[in-house]
């Protein structure tokens, strides 16, 4: 009788006791002379003994200590290894397939389950290659379990290469598994749709989808998400009309959809069609609002969302907050603050949106104190607190808090040196400044990219260092853009340097024609210096050139301002 068929569950009193008893390595009761033999008359009775063995796993040491039949029972070796597979340490797992072989016993189609797994989690793909070849020696291939273990591995697999064409190729590995199953359940089906989706592969995806002898709605939804994500609405649109029952999910993906294309009139009509909306759906409406810079919008359909009773959730607060950020709506910010009942369980991102809403609309202390108030800080918290900071004319405090993260073991990256550099920049902190330049690589191996150059020339040029701004951008490893020449010319101005404006004008000339900046310097620097031919020279040539100053635009919620 195999013993692994049998029921787990038992009315027997000591199979019972058997199943809540300690682990096997920690309860001395459980050694060898209390495990009786197979020719034992309560052996049956006891097996569950062995389901807790094979649950929990115990030593390697342990388990070979049993001597006798135990070493060459495969039920038993099954059992170790699952126990191992499911509880760890799973190395082990593989070790005792190894044991296993070694003593010349044979796997089943209950072993190999539990080895590709752990070979999976490892990330041991070379080694589960391998165990793929022991399975087709051994004929257990065509097994459903061993197969189905098998396309896991080679999907997981294919997550681990981040490169398109490579992991297309893995993806293949998966399908060649999937091919040679004889009966494919839809979910199986399902699983490998769903992986062409991600992967981008949506016309492999659909292939599959159009030989489905059945199909669920999980099906449908995946290709029709598979469309939306790769910007196919036309395809997508069909299938929707095509499906036979939709789910909140279907009409939330199609809102994606038109969204991401741009017609959000009719990813709002859909919206209003819904039979019935879920958290999701609202947030794919108010996401796609300010994404697309719909920001009123957004935060009305917030309000209505209010009303409704839909609770929400981080994803709700991130958008709206991102609507408030971009429209300067500090009063409705400070609202949507006062419903995050227990914002700082939504996680940091929120306090990281909530920090930049404050920020954005002027209130810097607001934003500091979430900040202070936030646990587990990201870099990406800190970056936004340095450049708010910075932005706001408290450019010591920026670089107080750039060099404290360090101190806590934060790495800067390189939005982090450009946060702080541009504090120095605008607080006129040249040492410090340098300081932080010349550590980014040395300390950080964070190499320097042209916006790093871009501040520190700022900073240099701000501050009368022209000589040396000017070496910086000689031997800088990149083509000056026309900030960089603006900054330099800004120096110039600060310094009344005539000659090296005039250079650095007609070295920037072939930029950016249509940039006003640079020649409405030159004509200052030239009015600044008493030289008004010249002044009006610089605007002429800026003229002939139909350059022409941009009038500044600033949004308010309910009015437009033209400031000219």
């Amino acid at each position: 009788m195999d013993i692994d068929a049998l029921p787990l569950r038992t009315k027997n009193p000591i199979s019972v006791a058997a199943m809540h008893i300690q682990p096997v390595e920690t309860n001395p009761c459980l050694h060898s002379h209390n495990l009786p033999s197979p020719r034992h008359p309560n052996f049956l009775k006891i097996s569950p003994q062995k389901h807790r063995i094979r649950s929990y796993g115990v030593s390697q040491s342990y388990f070979l200590s049993l001597g006798g039949v135990f070493n060459t029972d495969i039920m038993i070796w099954n059992g170790m290894i699952r126990g191992y597979a499911y509880n760890g340490p799973v190395d082990r797992c593989i070790s005792m397939f190894d044991e296993m072989l070694q003593r010349g016993l044979k796997p089943n189609n209950f072993t190999y389950p539990y080895v590709l797994s752990s070979c999976s989690e490892m990330g041991c793909f070379g080694r589960g290659r391998k165990v793929h070849a022991q399975i087709m020696k051994s004929g257990f291939e065509s097994n459903f379990i061993v197969a189905d273990s098998l396309l896991n591995m080679y999907i997981k697999m294919s997550d681990s290469f981040e490169l398109g064409g490579v992991r297309n190729g893995k993806l293949n590995d998966a399908r060649m598994i999937f091919n040679g199953i004889c009966v494919k359940p839809v979910e199986l089906w399902n699983r490998m749709i769903s992986k062409y989706v991600s992967n981008g592969d949506v016309e492999s995806a659909r292939q599959l989808f159009d030989n489905m002898p059945e199909r669920d709605v999980i099906s449908w939804n995946s290709l029709i998400s598979g469309y939306a994500r790769i910007g196919d609405v036309a395809n997508a649109r069909y299938l929707f009309e095509q499906m036979p029952e939709k789910n909140v999910v279907t009409w939330t993906s199609m809102i994606g959809a038109y969204s991401g294309s741009g017609d959000l009139e009719t990813a709002a009509c859909l919206f209003e069609k819904m039979p019935c909306r879920n958290a999701v759906s609202w947030n794919a409406m108010i996401s796609s609002y300010t994404q697309n810079g719909k920001y009123e919008k957004s935060l009305d359909l917030f309000v209505k969302m209010q009303l409704e009773g839909v609770d929400s959730d981080g994803f709700t607060f991130v958008s709206v907050l991102s609507a408030c950020s971009n429209l300067g709506a500090l009063e409705f910010g400070k609202w949507v603050h006062s419903l995050i009942k227990d914002w700082s369980q939504l996680g940091v991102i929120v306090g990281t949106a909530l920090m930049e809403m404050y920020a954005k609309c002027g209130d810097v202390n607001r934003a500091f104190a979430v900040f202070v108030k936030l646990g587990n800080k990201d870099v990406f918290c800190w970056n936004v607190m340095i450049k708010s900071l910075a932005i706001h004319g408290r450019t010591e405090d920026a670089v107080k808090l750039f060099f404290l993260m360090q101190k806590i073991g934060l790495k800067p990256n390189g939005y982090t040196f450009s946060s702080a550099l541009f504090a120095c920049s605008h607080g006129g902190l040249v040492e410090v400044g340098r300081e932080i330049f010349y550590g980014m690589e040395r300390d950080f191996g964070v190499c320097p990219k042209l916006e790093h150059f871009g501040c520190l020339i700022d900073l240099l040029s701000r501050n009368g260092r022209l000589e040396e701004a000017e070496a910086l951008v000689r031997e800088m490893p990149f083509e000056p853009d026309i900030a960089i020449w603006g900054a330099l010319l800004g120096g110039c101005r600060v310094k009344s340097d005539l000659k090296l404006a005039e250079e650095v004008v007609e070295r920037a000339g072939g930029l950016e024609a249509n940039e006003s900046g640079v020649y409405v310097l030159l004509s200052n620097i030239y009015a600044s210096a008493g030289q008004w031919p010249e002044a009006l020279s610089a605007r002429e040539k800026m003229e002939e050139k139909k350059v022409w100053k941009k009038a500044g635009c600033s949004s308010v919620i309910h009015d437009i301002h033209m400031d000219v």
